[in-house]
């Protein structure tokens, strides 16, 4: 597990043990940072379940101006705190311990991405996409990068937040929330 491109370019990062955290793979962040190709410079974004933090540095190595790295399990910061310091990013990085309704109530400013990656199949997508909207974090432009099984099944929407897009990489995909289009009047 590496960071892509960017200026922490080539940086091998700490891996888990065991299966309790579940990397994003190389392709599936590459496909997801395309995806993020102009939206990533200068952006605020929330690593929620971050795991070994692998997102939230790739975009921190692509410009972002800061990235609030959330995770209960003991052993995921540690993961995340080493990986930090691998880059060099600990200026830039803030890490909020406990789960991620307690994480997201501790965030005082709009993200502009959150990565939205609980362990599969955790029936907790639709609860954080609900918690994210009814607390106002994500941007007027803001983007929700959901990583998820091929089978689980994601809201169409969550209060103002709509699905506006899916990609399939294998056994994985990739749901894509915004703001709501407000109709015309």
């Amino acid at each position: 597990m590496r960071i892509i491109t960017g200026i922490y370019k080539g940086r091998k990062l700490e891996s888990p043990v065991g299966f309790d955290v579940r990397p994003t793979s190389d392709k599936v962040k590459e496909a997801v940072f395309n995806l993020l190709m102009n939206d990533i410079w200068d952006a605020v974004c929330v690593d929620l379940f971050a795991g070994t933090g692998s997102l939230g540095l790739e975009a921190l190595s692509r410009g972002a101006k800061r990235c609030y790295f959330c995770d209960n399990s003991r052993q995921s910061l540690d993961l995340v705190k080493k990986n930090i310091k691998k880059c060099g990013a600990e200026e830039r990085s803030i890490i909020l311990a406990g789960d991620y309704s307690r994480a997201l109530n501790r965030i005082r400013e709009k993200a502009d991405i959150i990565f939205l990656d609980p362990p599969y199949s955790s029936g907790v997508y639709e609860k954080c996409l609900e918690q994210i909207d009814s607390l106002d974090l994500l941007s007027d432009e803001g983007i929700i990068i959901a990583e998820h099984g091929a089978r689980d099944e994601m809201p169409q929407s969550a209060g103002r937040l709509e699905k506006v897009r899916e990609r399939r990489y294998g056994r994985i995909m990739i749901s894509i929330y915004r703001h709501k289009e407000e109709a015309a009047e």
